[in-house]
């Protein structure tokens, strides 16, 4: 042996490709490929990070306690039982290290986060993947892909790369049908966008389950994506556990006092809801009226729209196509959607220049 071998395991890992911010020649590109909030931060949070600078050289606050305490009192949890990351990755990652290894295996749905694949590798265990049903999840599916060797279920709710969004019910049908020792990790990195009578309940499995961690982010809504700011809930068990191979100091000192302005800055959260669901129904009533060129929106609760498809213009065609106008958007072969492109949902201006594009492309093939 001349050189040092890394495990089989982690050769086997697909490295993460994150949304592209530059066409293939260079030129910079207005970003809609990461799902980032097109309206940018809320000048609370803006402020209460710049204010929160003024001290570089000592290390944050190692247990959050003023970030925990905030989310704690928003959603009505225990602070005690809350997590906190290096955006919502690491918890993910957090709860495949601690609850799998080699000979195990972690399950997610097909069209699933990207991530949870590499979760599972990471730490040697076997990623399972469960059958769609036309892009949503399948929770028969996923219970029937259970076996003795189960130890970690991965669900995003709503769901990325897809939108789609598996309703209260079914949530608490697929928990119901897991054994007490597997993990089920609800992951609501957009949560925020939903209505209040559209929750899915994760909280509240979280809050009386031992088996449950809910994972969020301030990445999304909250418009803190440069920060990497995220938080989960779980009893305390599961979190005395992810406490122990969580890293240290974790969150920086800017970015917990932006966390916590963001919370109480409801008008900004309420704005960014609605800007969002407006222009994304708007923009899937574009692709619906392109349905005879072959276009088609897959039914989203998130702040996207996976686009198909299915006619003579091609994803990788309009991605390309939009790259000329200047936009960024994701084209996902990689997770098995070479007819797909996701396109986050940006201002008005962004977006209507998006449906333009798309419907002159999708003419003109």
């Amino acid at each position: 042996m001349t050189k040092p071998l890394p495990k089989d395991w982690i050769l086997g890992i697909s490295p993460y490709v994150p949304g592209k911010s530059a066409a293939d020649d260079g030129r910079p590109l207005i970003k809609l490929s990461a799902n980032e909030n097109p309206l940018g931060t809320g000048q609370a949070a803006r402020a209460a990070f710049l204010a929160a600078t003024a001290d570089m050289a000592t290390y944050p606050d190692p247990s959050a306690s003023l970030l925990r305490e905030a989310i704690a009192a928003h959603h009505g949890l225990d602070p005690a039982r809350v997590i906190y990351g290096t955006g919502s990755d690491e918890l993910l990652h957090l709860a495949a290290s601690a609850y799998a290894g080699p000979g195990d295996e972690i399950l997610y749905v097909r069209y699933g986060f990207s991530v949870y694949d590499i979760a599972a590798r990471r730490v040697g265990a076997t990623p399972v993947v469960a059958p769609d049903a036309d892009y949503a999840t399948d929770v028969d599916a996923l219970l029937a892909s259970v076996t003795e060797k189960t130890r970690v279920v991965f669900l995003a709710n709503p769901n990325n790369p897809t939108g789609t969004m598996t309703p209260r019910a079914e949530i608490a049908r697929l928990h119901a049908g897991l054994r007490p020792d597997i993990l089920f990790v609800l992951d609501q990195a957009y949560a925020e966008y939903l209505e209040a009578d559209e929750d899915d309940g994760g909280l509240d499995l979280a809050r009386n389950a031992a088996n449950v961690l809910v994972t969020r982010t301030f990445s999304k809504i909250y418009g803190l994506a440069a920060e990497r700011i995220g938080w989960g809930y779980a009893s305390a068990e599961v979190i005395d556990v992810l406490h122990r191979v969580r890293a240290p100091f974790n969150v920086t000192t800017a970015g917990q006092a932006a966390a916590v302005a963001a919370i109480g800055d409801t008008a900004w959260v309420d704005a960014s809801r609605a800007h969002n669901a407006r222009w994304r129904e708007w923009l899937a009533g574009e692709v619906a009226s392109l349905s005879n060129h072959g276009l088609r929106a897959v039914p989203s609760k998130a702040n996207f729209l996976l686009i198909l498809f299915e006619g003579a213009l091609t994803a990788e065609a309009a991605m390309k196509g939009l790259w000329d106008e200047g936009y960024a958007t994701r084209w996902l072969p990689g997770q098995g959607l070479p007819n797909g492109l996701r396109i986050s949902i940006g201002t008005e201006q962004q977006t209507r220049a998006v449906a333009a594009k798309l419907r002159a492309m999708a003419e003109a093939a």
